[in-house]
């Protein structure tokens, strides 16, 4: 009976979670074409959210899309608009993928077996790679905006080579987490050292030392 009973509650346990796993995946993930529609304190709301997204990877692309703006305001006071226009393309192009990376990760979730989910997460790692990329382009755009702005605007440029820096960062180390080898990991680090040494170029500090892998 006592054993039944065990096999009973263990049943229901499993099922309950695998039940929630499911809610989990299903509702957790906002429809691509709601992010750029929420309101500042909403999407923080929705950060904060005890669901998987958005998550880094869109906080990421969100910042790299923040850092953008930040350049293109400065390149249009120094009426720079070949920089100005390069900016706007690389902010679309960021929160573009920040409503990617909502669902890039679903797959990882409801994979079900080993191959599956080293699968899931090797196409979960393309999102985040191109964030480090358009976030090292937007950081070296920075930097030569900020070479030639004047001084009212040159603390926002550089403020917007910081951001990147800092997104690309995150971003690499998202795909480092995922696949922890392999180009596309490597393509986010050389898009990381992209954006540290730009932003060592527009600051005039030296960039720090290379950062120790993840351990795995």
């Amino acid at each position: 009976m006592t054993e039944a009973l065990d096999l009973l509650v263990g049943n229901v346990v499993q099922q309950r979670v695998g039940d929630t796993l499911n809610q989990f995946v299903q509702v957790a993930y906002l429809p691509v074409t709601e992010l750029a529609k929420q309101p500042l304190e909403e999407f923080l709301a929705s950060v904060a959210d005890g669901t998987p997204a958005p998550g880094g990877g869109s906080s990421a692309a969100v910042g790299a899309a923040l850092a953008a703006a930040l350049v293109e305001m400065a390149a249009r006071s120094a009426s720079a608009e070949g920089a100005a226009e390069r900016a706007a393309e690389l902010r679309g192009r960021a929160l573009r993928q920040a409503e990617r990376e909502l669902t890039s990760y679903a797959p990882v979730l409801e994979a079900r077996k080993p191959e599956e989910r080293t699968a899931a997460l090797a196409a979960a790692s393309e999102p985040p790679a191109q964030v480090a990329e358009i976030a090292a382009d937007v950081a070296e755009l920075g930097a030569e905006v900020a070479e030639s702005s004047s001084a009212a605007v040159r603390g926002d440029a550089l403020t917007g080579v910081v951001l990147a820096e800092a997104a690309a960062a995150a971003a690499a180390r998202l795909v480092e987490i995922n696949v922890g080898s392999g180009s596309v990991l490597e393509r986010a680090q050389r898009a990381s050292e992209r954006a540290v040494h730009a932003r060592a170029f527009a600051t005039g500090h030296p960039p720090p030392p290379p950062r120790a892998p993840i351990p795995r």
